[in-house]
Order: C-alpha cells, then structure tokens, then sequence
C-alpha cells in the first residue's frame, strides 16, 4: 500500500522557525515529526513512501533518502507551484493503482493505520476521512430566542464538541476521477465533490491521540507530550 505524505507547505504560523528550515524537519525532543510519521506507518506495514514537497526540498531530500535508513521505500514528487493539499496527486497519478493513504506531514498521532484501512475496506467507500473529537468550552451563559426575540432557553457555559478532520484520507483510485486534472485544489473539496457525485465518503471517528503542529502553541504541546510510545 502506498502512502503520500505532504511534505511541501511553508509552514507560515511557525515562522521564524520555518523561515530556512521544512516544517516537516521540526524537531520533536530528538527526531523530526516527519520521521515519526514514516515510523508509525512503517510499523503498520506502509512502506511505499512518496513525498510530495515543496518548500525547501532539497533539505528534505538529504535528510530521508531513498528511506532504506528508515526501513521504507521514498520517493518524491515536486510541486514547482503551490498546489494545495490535493493538487500535488495529479503529479504523481499513474502511481495510484490500489488503495492509497494521504496524510499531512506534521501530524502527531496513535492512530491505529490498520484499523483505519480495515474500516474503509469494511465500509466500501470511495473516501474515508480520519476525525478526531473536539470540545470548545464557552465561558458565557446561551442564550436562545425565537423569532419574535421570545426567550426559549438559557445555557450557562455549555460545552459544544464537534469532529474535525485529522489530516489522515484513505482513498480509492477511482477518487482520482473527480480530482481536476490539474491546477491548485484542496483536499476538503475533494471530499466534497466525492460526496456531491454521489461517490461514498465515511469518516472515521478516533478517540486516542492527535495533535497538528501548525502552530507554535501546538508545537510546544507536542514536544512536551511526545514519547516514543506515542
């Protein structure tokens, strides 16, 4: 099973950090977020590795290798413009004959890639959209009115909790049919547009660990939870 890995992005909210240096090369206590995500795919048996990249390639590229360091195969994909988060597969199509894993390159996370395989092959779905639970804590009293500004309810500093996507995708290559020929285009309107024409798209919902390092706040989370079990 392939995985592509995107690895090209600027990394802006983590600048000045990002500023000569890939966020996927972002030390996490001693090795890169990067090599953890190749590390836990390779211990679910992912070891055909592509990474699309952008910024700063060529550090990227010294770094991992060919990935028999690493105990996978890597190789890489360009994108000469910015392409979005779904746009660099059109340069590397012909590739994806079976089953595929997308996933961004600066996600800390447990999740079990088998199982998540297992789900979407379970579920026969074109797509599948790895969440993960959140909780927004509001620290005001709701309150809700009709449309005459009658009162209906009062919720004194309610929680609200909502899925948000991961970052991780399990795709058919059959997806690669709607996916635009070329040009920039996000993944979120991938799934979309999977979704519009009919196509079964399901979302997996994981209850364990997963952090995004876009920001700095969520980076220095992720270097004080980090261990090697993680």
């Amino acid at each position: 099973m392939k995985a592509f890995i995107l690895a090209g992005g600027k990394g802006s909210r983590l600048r000045p950090y990002t500023t000569n240096f890939p966020k996927p090369l972002m030390p996490i206590k001693d090795k890169p977020i990067l090599e953890i995500v190749i590390d836990r795919l390779r211990k679910a048996g992912i070891k055909d590795i592509i990474l699309g990249t952008g910024h700063l390639a060529e550090l990227l590229k010294a770094f991992f290798g060919d990935g028999d360091k690493f105990g996978v195969k890597i190789s890489y994909s360009r994108e000469d413009e910015p392409l979005g988060t779904a746009g660099p597969l059109n340069l590397v199509r012909d590739k994806f004959t079976d089953t595929f894993l997308v996933m961004n390159g600066d996600i800390l996370t447990d999740i079990d890639f088998h199982e998540l395989i297992n789900y979407h092959k379970n579920k026969k779905s074109i797509a599948t959209v790895a969440l993960s639970k959140r909780t927004v804590n509001i620290d005001f009293g709701v309150v809700a009115l009709d449309s005459e500004n009658q009162f209906l309810e009062w919720k004194e500093k309610p929680q609200i909790e909502y899925l948000v996507s991961t970052g991780i995708y399990i795709f058919e290559p059959e997806a690669m049919h709607i996916l635009p020929p070329k040009g920039f285009f996000n993944l979120p309107d991938l799934i979309i547009k999977l979704a519009e024409n009919n196509k079964k798209v399901t979302g997996y919902v994981h209850d364990g660990y997963w952090l995004d390092i876009g920001r700095a706040s969520d980076y220095a989370k992720a270097c004080e939870d980090y261990d090697s079990s993680v």
